[in-house]
């Protein structure tokens, strides 16, 4: 018998007054709704503490102690050390800088392999780095349910490949691929694997270190908190890499030599407020509950409506990318608008997995993301709207 309690749904709504309103959210993979804490811990440093680091004056001496801390608890988090973590402003500015640094270690005839559900920001970094340096970049097929194919990516593996670049999760068709498989193959070649765990991170608990990933990167904006950047790197790789900054910048901790300039104080607050909040529910409610809409969902789909990727909730995250007869992707979504449904339409950056869909990447396809604090009331309002939307 199961001991998880199940998620008291009410009482999380009641702890977002973004949620108080009759539009329904399922925009959650572009971005999630944050709780009144987070907004709260963000005003609050900004009123009480608000200072650049380096002086003997309190406020300075407290957001110190806040960055101590918010290195903490994302270590937390990721489940890795704190000394490996560093932030950025955003998941892509912070890969293009990794990944820069990183490249300094390239060679010629170097491959890097990308898989066809990952989202740009772990594509066009390693692009761009094929057109500054000879070095070649490689994709990784999908199968017809846009399933990770395992055997291409075994079979594109070989001496000269330095990184398997992958999603835990894909924030078009929430595929979630096998991390451990992925890595261990990357490894097996004396690749890296580098992790993109943004789409992930609201639906489940990262283990950079379990997984063994090498590089790990996130949106803590996806998981209820504010705009930032978050990424892991193992130490050794940290240490061994130059990375781009000015002078005095310090070195210690190893993760504080990737971060540039002043670090956003307000928005470690409210991230430290958003890890916080996902620990005061428990990954094991929010993952049951979403399961439970997820199935809900697929299971009451309209049958004109085609659905991409995955029919069941094993294998993926309750992220539903579907089109429907008719309809553009974005007359689909004004419509459902107009019923105060919050869906998405377009690429999503998940260029190669629209070319794989065989839809036209400039209107895509629509996508809904059920979130925790979603409810089945709000599921069978979108199969509901669905079902009456006509060409």
């Amino acid at each position: 018998m199961s001991t998880t309690a199940a998620l008291d749904v009410a009482a999380v709504r009641a702890r977002f007054t973004a949620l108080q309103r009759p539009l329904a959210f399922f925009d959650g993979p572009g971005g999630t709704q944050c709780p009144d804490e987070v907004i709260d811990a963000i005003a609050a440093y900004l009123r009480e503490d608000n200072a650049n680091v380096g002086g003997s004056f309190e406020t300075s001496r407290h957001t110190v102690e806040l960055i101590e801390h918010a290195r903490r608890r994302a270590a937390d988090f990721l489940r890795c050390d704190s000394a490996e973590v560093a932030f950025g402003p955003s998941m892509t500015g912070l890969n293009f800088l990794l990944t820069r640094a990183f490249a300094r270690t390239l060679e010629t005839g170097d491959e890097v392999l990308v898989t066809k559900l990952d989202h740009d920001a772990n594509v066009s970094p390693w692009l761009e780095l094929e057109h500054d340096l000879d070095i070649e970049v490689r994709f990784v097929e999908v199968t017809d349910e846009m399933v990770l194919d395992y055997d291409d990516l075994e079979r594109q593996l070989s001496e000269k490949t330095r990184v398997v670049a992958f999603p835990i999760a894909a924030n078009s068709v929430g595929t979630a691929p096998d991390v451990r498989r992925v890595v261990d193959l990357a490894h097996s070649a004396g690749a890296l694997a580098w992790a993109d765990a943004v789409h992930y991170g609201p639906h489940g608990p990262i283990d950079a270190a379990g997984w063994d990933v090498d590089v790990l990167i996130c949106s803590p904006y996806k998981f209820f908190g504010p705009h930032l950047g978050l990424a892991f790197g193992k130490r050794d790789l940290l240490e061994s890499w130059r990375p781009y900054k000015v002078r005095p910048a310090l070195n210690e901790p190893v993760g504080h030599r990737f971060e540039l300039g002043t670090l956003p104080h307000e928005q470690l607050a409210g991230f430290v407020a958003a890890v916080d909040y996902i620990d005061s529910l428990g990954w094991d409610a929010i993952q049951a509950h979403e399961r439970e809409l997820g199935e809900r969902f697929l299971a009451g789909l309209p049958p004109s409506v085609r659905l991409h990727g995955l029919p069941t909730m094993t294998g993926r995250v309750p992220t539903f990318c579907f089109s429907v007869p008719g309809l553009t992707a974005q007359e689909t979504a004004e419509r459902l608008a107009e019923r105060d449904l919050a869906v998405w339409w377009g690429n999503y950056y998940a260029l190669e997995t629209m070319k794989r869909l065989g839809v036209d990447p400039d209107d895509g396809a629509v996508r809904a993301g059920v979130i925790h604090y979603n409810t089945a009331e709000e599921v069978d309002r979108l199969l509901a709207a669905l079902d009456e939307l006509e060409g």
